[in-house]
């Protein structure tokens, strides 16, 4: 059994997709309240690091324990649960287009197994402002710019009060300006408690911001706080 303080403890963990094995040999430990950057060549395994580790890949080799479930032994009815322990931040946003904000909230509460129409409403509400949405219920996604509609998913993702925040590219498709608000965003949440990892290939993120680093490299996870590595041959 792991030990109950990391929040993402990763045992000689073999990652595969299909039948190819991306990464082998993965180990590494993420703390409550720690920020992490996960960087890496495009097809270096990063997003299929992160879908492991919200159980939408299988684990077929090794051990891995997120927000207290063991994700090589997970049942499929327990996924929802483990998902309302952790929050998951796309770069394509994954929002649905025929709905309100307030709507395509409301079905990932109503997914991880909220019941009380007058808690939702209020939890929503809560999420939104803290994200600087406060008037944005009501609208469509086409009707906010694509920083709005970042700040809704992360809105979404911490519906359920996450222990840690899994991040893919979540910058990637924004401007400059617009990103680094976003970064922003992650930066407070973090010191509110939640652990964030970060999937980047935004080097200037890197640059001025000197967190711990994890890198995907030739079938391997690297760990700044044990290896050293160059990076500008990472992204």
């Amino acid at each position: 059994m792991f030990t109950s303080d990391p929040i993402v403890s990763v045992k000689n963990a073999c990652i595969f997709q299909g039948i190819n094995a991306i990464l082998q040999d993965v180990n590494f430990n993420i703390e409550k309240y720690e920020f992490v950057f996960l960087i890496g060549r495009t097809g270096s395994g990063k997003s299929s690091l992160l879908k492991t580790l919200y159980a939408d890949l299988p684990l077929q080799m090794g051990q891995a324990q997120v927000a207290g479930y063991d994700i090589e032994k997970i049942k499929t009815k327990d996924i929802p649960y483990l998902r309302r322990k952790i929050g998951i931040v796309f770069q394509d946003f994954q929002l649905f287009t025929d709905r309100t904000v307030s709507d395509n909230l409301m079905f990932v509460m109503k997914a991880t197994g909220w019941k009380d129409k007058a808690k939702m409403k209020t939890r929503m509400a809560e999420v939104l402002m803290r994200v600087g949405l406060g008037g944005a219920a009501s609208k469509m996604p086409h009707q906010l710019s694509g920083g709005e509609q970042q700040r809704v998913v992360i809105a979404r993702a911490l519906l359920n009060e996450p222990n840690i925040l899994l991040a893919d590219e979540p910058t990637g498709n924004l401007d400059p300006e617009v990103a680094d608000g976003i970064f922003q965003l992650f930066q407070d949440i973090n010191k509110q408690g939640t652990a964030i990892l970060m999937a980047t290939h935004n080097h200037e993120l890197l640059k001025k911001h000197p967190y711990r680093i994890l890198k995907c490299d030739k079938g391997q996870v690297l760990d700044s706080k044990t290896s050293d590595f160059n990076l500008s041959t990472s992204l």
